[in-house]
């Protein structure tokens, strides 16, 4: 049997009015990201795109999502994400764009990137705070994301030493 390799894109959603964001669900994304592949791509491209391509995870009120696709194709489906200006959502268009963090083999590999991007962000805010107990809301969530990644380190650990 042949195994079949997939590319996993971590993409950010970026709109102007949060409360969008909550209207948003893996049927538009997948919807509106195999639109814009037949946009830019043409008739080879919505094939590529129809044969493995699905939306594996949408976080609504941060706007993190999981498109997973073949390997063969992921570069198709990532030049077509610029194009995406607009999510169509029960006749309702959501203004938007997304904007691809990381391409990975596994979720797993994703999910070790979004902990450190969400960790450089926090260190980001830190000096832009203007009060103390904005500093300690982010320092505690900066403190949290670290003991996951120790966290991961140990579990890894222990599986070698196994």
């Amino acid at each position: 049997m042949v195994r079949v390799k997939s590319r996993y894109l971590l993409c950010e959603i970026n709109v102007s009015d949060q409360s969008k964001l909550l209207l948003l669900d893996d049927r538009a994304i997948n919807g509106a990201v195999k639109d814009a592949v037949a946009f830019t791509h043409g008739d080879y491209g919505a094939a590529q795109c129809g044969l493995g391509f699905s939306v594996k995870y949408v976080n609504a009120h941060t706007g993190i999502m999981f498109l997973r696709c073949p390997k063969s194709s992921y570069r198709l489906i990532w030049s077509a994400l610029p194009f995406i200006t607009s999510i169509e959502k029960r006749g309702e268009k959501i203004p938007c764009f997304l904007n691809c963090l990381h391409v990975g083999g596994t979720i797993r590999t994703c999910q070790k990137f979004l902990v450190r991007y969400n960790t450089q962000q926090l260190h980001r805010m830190l000096p832009k705070c203007k009060t103390k107990e904005e500093k300690a809301q982010i320092r505690r969530a900066i403190l949290c994301s670290s003991s996951y990644m120790l966290k991961g380190r140990e579990e890894r650990k222990k599986e070698k030493d196994d």
